[in-house]
């Protein structure tokens, strides 16, 4: 009797209908999603959009459960993340405190230390005063700032953490057009713009996302956006180019990305990747993109690691200028 081989008998189940392929992988349990920022914030915001739309429509079999970890102006979140090597269930939000934090901190870690998803959209910053202040245009605040520059009683800008973008920025402004600010950091974006509601602060560069419900409830007034090009959406077209407002090209755009784990193994990468470009092209998460002024801006392997390396050096070279690598 001749015997049955077992390709033999793969082959004659595959036919019958009766086998089927292992499935590729997915969760198998709760996925953390790290968030190295504080509540309130655009990366805040954006995870849990993120959750909710994973859940709304269902796209991943566990579900992703948000941790704020801000100490450290983020160093907590990845350091915890950087020691989960091979972890298919740990992935992180980042910011470009991705690049910063280590360049002003000196704490130990890299983006080459993670496993890079998938970039979401880049953040656009503006520069925002409180709405009962006279100040209508960026040159007015400006001439007030540096008329307040040489004594104590400086115009006071806040930001979002030591060294992280918001000061790149304010370092920027200080430097374009001579005038000085004492810089004020909060933990998260959110706080910042609470901050300058209550006048605690003269003005901030935060997020669209960070202010836009204070700015539609009257209470601050957008003077300028740091990008080179005005932002193409309703309203937010009317605010002028810092580059228009005060003659100076300043711009900068944050990064919205994922990345997991170090060493993540290659299906668990291929099965985020995926899910997050499901999420990306979901009618809900172009409407948040919308609703928040973000730049519509998906990438995923190569394309993404390229982008991430030219930002870094982009960083260290914003950082050295304005003095604020650890030495």
């Amino acid at each position: 009797m001749r015997k049955t081989t077992p390709l033999v008998v793969g082959v004659l189940l595959a036919a019958s209908g009766f086998w089927h392929p292992a499935h590729a992988w997915e969760p198998t349990k709760p996925i953390e999603f790290v968030i190295p920022a504080g509540t309130g914030g655009g990366a805040d915001q954006m995870a849990r959009v993120i959750q909710g739309i994973s859940e709304k429509h269902k796209l991943s079999p566990r579900p992703l459960i948000p941790v704020n970890k801000s100490g450290g102006a983020g160093a907590e979140g990845f350091l915890e993340v950087k020691g989960k090597k091979g972890d298919a269930h740990t992935i992180i939000i980042t910011l470009s405190n991705l690049f910063t934090t280590p360049l002003a901190t000196g704490v130990p870690f890299n983006w080459k230390d993670f496993t890079p998803l998938s970039r979401l959209a880049l953040d656009q910053f503006i520069l925002w005063v409180n709405a009962d202040t006279p100040y209508k245009t960026a040159k007015e605040y400006i001439a007030a700032v540096k008329e307040r520059s040489g004594g104590a009683n400086r115009m006071k800008m806040g930001g979002t953490g030591s060294a992280q973008e918001d000061q790149i920025i304010t370092v920027q402004i200080e430097q374009a057009t001579g005038g000085k600010f004492t810089y004020v950091p909060f933990k998260g974006g959110g706080e910042v713009c609470v901050n300058l509601v209550g006048a605690h602060i003269d003005s901030t560069v935060n997020n669209p996302s960070e202010c836009v419900s204070h700015w539609k409830a009257g209470k601050v007034r957008p003077l300028g956006v740091f990008d080179t090009e005005r932002i193409p959406l309703a309203e937010w077209k009317t605010i002028p180019t810092i580059k228009e407002a005060l003659g100076s090209d300043i711009h900068y755009l944050m990064l919205r990305g994922i990345f997991g784990a170090p060493d993540m193994p290659k299906d668990a990468v291929e099965w985020y990747v995926g899910f997050f470009k499901k999420l990306y092209d979901t009618q809900d998460f172009q409407k948040y993109l919308t609703d928040n002024a973000l730049k519509p801006a998906f990438a995923s392997g190569q394309e993404y690691v390229k982008w991430v390396t030219d930002n870094e050096q982009l960083h260290k070279d914003l950082m050295t200028k304005g003095g604020l690598i650890k030495k």
